[in-house]
């Protein structure tokens, strides 16, 4: 086109005027073609923006939901491991606890479940020990509390045979 407009330049003014003109419209008419194809493919541009927004969307949900899910399972992950400290921490402590309140019952005098069972052990051990030797059988180590309820009335019994006893002398 510049060509063109060379060419006429040296030729007469009318002809420059008309080509310039005729350039000018073929530009206008350019771009109302232009504007019309636009306006034609505009609405199927849009649509298909909207297809790709909706896609993009997606995508971007089903990233966000796997990276909650990973973030939801290291926060699991660091809670569970807080709460095994937190546990071991509260089972030292109840150690100490339980260290310190036994040295206090110790330093008071007060015996221990393992004494008291040492004990029973060594009371029914002298029990057996003593029925070996008077020949008559052992008690059972449940029996042992009824026995002590019916040792009262045997007293009873050897307090009335003294007298009987000392009757019996005295005649």
């Amino acid at each position: 086109m510049v060509k063109k407009l060379k060419a006429l330049s040296k030729s007469d003014d009318k002809q420059l005027a008309e080509a310039v003109r005729t350039s000018a419209q073929q530009i206008w008419q350019a771009g109302l073609g232009a504007f019309a194809k636009a306006q034609e493919e505009g609405g199927k541009v849009f649509a298909k923006l909207v297809q790709e927004g909706t896609a993009l969307q997606k995508r971007t949900q089903q990233f966000a939901e796997g990276k909650v899910g990973d973030v939801t399972t290291t926060v699991n992950k660091v809670a569970e491991n807080v709460s095994k400290q937190a546990s071991g921490s509260w089972d030292k402590l109840e150690k100490v606890f339980e260290d310190r309140v036994a040295r206090s019952l110790t330093s008071l005098g007060v015996p221990t479940r393992k004494d008291i069972q040492a004990l029973t052990k060594r009371v029914e051990e002298l029990n057996k020990a003593v029925a070996t030797l008077s020949g008559k059988k052992a008690p059972a180590a449940k029996a042992e509390a009824k026995p002590a309820a019916k040792k009262a009335p045997a007293k009873k019994a050897a307090a009335k045979k003294a007298p009987a006893k000392k009757a019996a002398k005295s005649a």
